[in-house]
């Protein structure tokens, strides 16, 4: 039951962008704003990063209140925070360059913020590929040690958000703030445990 309602939740922003570009290519009132690609590129990069901040809380909160069936949404979280980052990444190759590879080579290549993002993408391939029980069961011991990119990649999700907005709002340093927390309490938790 709460994993149906979280799957219906996680969709719930997918589906109400849809339901905006219908109205769009309908010519009806939307909230696409007079730049729809920049208001997709935000929107499903904001949603990326809140279900990657989301999979990351879940070992905190399951740690510091004794709630060990929290970890069984830990993967699905994750799942979605990769679905809205290959959304984030078509809108970039297709409404923002519309497939001109090279100039999206020289975008990732010349532009920081951009690399940092393509970065973040790649280290979350592997992770989504590698998600199935089947995978998991497959790798063994190695699963854990590769599904410790997400810490990389949450970094660099979040750098580059900052980097790509002109002017950082409370909900970026939200994020960092978050992203530091988890962070932090898994590096305090771990040597910790090591001391004791």
């Amino acid at each position: 039951m709460i994993r149906a309602l979280l799957h219906g939740l996680a969709l719930i922003p997918f589906l109400w962008l849809a339901w905006q570009h219908w109205l769009w290519f309908s010519f009806l009132d939307h909230a696409l704003t007079a730049n729809p690609q920049q208001f997709v590129n935000q929107f499903t990069g904001e949603w990326a990063i809140r279900f990657l901040l989301a999979s990351l809380a879940i070992t905190p909160l399951r740690q510091l209140f004794k709630k060990n069936n929290l970890i069984k949404y830990r993967r699905m979280l994750g799942l979605y925070a990769f679905f809205y980052a290959c959304l984030h990444l078509v809108n970039f190759v297709v409404l923002d360059h519309f497939f001109d590879w090279q100039t999206i080579l020289e975008d990732i290549l010349k532009r920081n913020a951009i690399t940092f993002g393509m970065i973040a993408f790649l280290l979350l391939l592997p992770l989504a590929i590698t998600s199935t029980k089947k995978m998991v069961r497959r790798l063994g011991k190695k699963w854990a040690k590769l599904h410790k990119l997400v810490y990389g990649a949450g970094i660099l999700t979040v750098v580059h958000n900052l980097m790509m907005v002109k002017v950082i709002s409370l909900e970026e340093v939200i994020h960092a703030t978050l992203l530091g927390s988890f962070l932090g309490y898994r590096l305090w938790h771990h040597y910790g445990k090591r001391k004791t």
